[in-house]
């Protein structure tokens, strides 16, 4: 697949990643383009879903969450009174669960893989079993909890991933 979006536009793209906060004035500088320009650049991009939102990234060990893990989850298809379960409900019912930062359905072994943000050790045990383990559907767990963070970006690397557009 091919990105149907200019240079310009995947540099506005690489600048809102940094900072989505800069105004269009601002990123019309930087990119050594017309104001009217930009603008319209960014409401097509908006338009086209190449830009989700806007939003700000927090600093989760300043509220005091400072244990991550991720769980690896297995899904039953079926109740014990035999009623067919949807994993893709049981994966958004757990989605809204507050401490979830991120929920996938995967391949492999396991069905489902969450992000979660917790104070500590105590609340995840009390996430996991008063929580996530009351699902109807959740099988079984594995859990790993994140020692040091290497890297975490939002960043989608864009320059050279794709070209323009063969005509």
């Amino acid at each position: 697949m091919k990105l149907s979006i200019g240079d310009k536009e995947k540099r506005i793209l690489e600048i809102l990643q940094e900072n989505c906060r800069l105004t269009v004035k601002e990123i019309a500088r930087k990119i050594d383009s017309p104001i009217t320009t930009i603008y319209s650049k960014l409401k097509k991009l908006e338009k086209q879903g190449y830009i989700k939102k806007y939003t700000a990234i927090i600093n989760e060990k300043k509220l005091g969450l400072t244990t991550t893990a991720y769980i690896l989850l297995s899904f039953s298809y079926e109740t014990k009174n035999g009623r067919k379960l949807d994993q893709r409900e049981v994966a958004r019912r757990i989605a809204r669960i507050p401490e979830v930062q991120e929920a996938h359905i995967v391949t492999g072994d396991w069905d489902i893989i969450l992000k979660v943000r917790v104070k500590d050790v105590d609340d995840l045990g009390k996430f996991i079993i008063d929580k996530l383990r009351r699902i109807e559907g959740v099988e079984k767990t594995l859990t790993s909890v994140v020692l040091e963070t290497v890297k975490e970006t939002t960043k989608i690397p864009i320059k050279g991933l794709y070209a323009k557009e063969e005509k």
